[in-house]
């Protein structure tokens, strides 16, 4: 159970001593995003192995929004992994006969930032008191309570989006990794707020790519 410890060094690097929580967990997120940018369905699988070693890695530095997020996030990736696989009717699958990216409504668009709203606010009220709420489990206070909260509900909402291949999900994925980048590096595990500005190169090419493949189906 030592490669689950935050305190395990796997190297040093330029002084910076990288665990291999950090250091694996943050090269399958990369891998996994990258595939995702692509359309890949075979991008779930790969998340699944990086949310269960962020799982130990987000809980050891009092992250709590985020250990909770990776929580949801292994759920929605055997969701995704399915609804990929399986559209829900031909008008929704494309030539590989998976589902097919498309825009959302402006109900769906409108329903999103609602949400992102209202549950950011919730999540950094109990967050930043999951402490004394659970001592024995939490023996720290939450770690910037409210940009971890905001972060996590968008990554929620996105997550959403992308199981249904929604192009706006960039858009939110885009707003997280910028904020993302300032938070990691702030509490130290920079390998995570490098990841995070390569996550956001990613995301934009997704974004594009996604809009491209959009109107190559009108």
């Amino acid at each position: 159970m030592k490669l689950f410890d935050i305190n395990t060094i796997f190297f040093t690097f330029l002084g910076y001593p990288m665990s291999y929580l950090e250091f694996f967990g943050t090269i399958f997120n990369l891998w996994c995003v990258w595939l995702t940018a692509k359309g890949k369905v075979s991008s779930w699988p790969v998340g699944i192995v990086s949310i269960i070693l962020y799982l130990f890695l987000f809980y050891q530095i009092q992250f709590y929004s985020d250990l909770t997020e990776q929580l949801y996030f292994l759920v929605t990736s055997f969701w995704g992994w399915w609804v990929w696989l399986h559209p829900g009717s031909k008008k929704e699958t494309d030539e590989n006969n998976q589902l097919k990216i498309s825009l959302s409504p402006k109900r769906v668009i409108l329903a999103s930032i609602s949400a992102v709203i209202f549950g950011t606010v919730a999540m950094t009220y109990f967050m930043s008191r999951i402490h004394l709420f659970f001592p024995k489990l939490f023996l720290l206070p939450a770690s910037y309570p409210f940009l971890d909260a905001l972060t996590t509900v968008m990554s929620f909402t996105a997550t959403i989006l992308m199981v249904k291949k929604k192009v706006e999900c960039w858009y939110f994925w885009i707003l997280v990794d910028i904020i993302g980048i300032g938070l990691y590096y702030v509490k130290g595990v920079k390998f995570i707020s490098l990841e995070y500005l390569i996550f956001l190169v990613l995301a934009v090419k997704g974004l594009f790519s996604w809009r491209k493949e959009v109107i190559g189906y009108k």
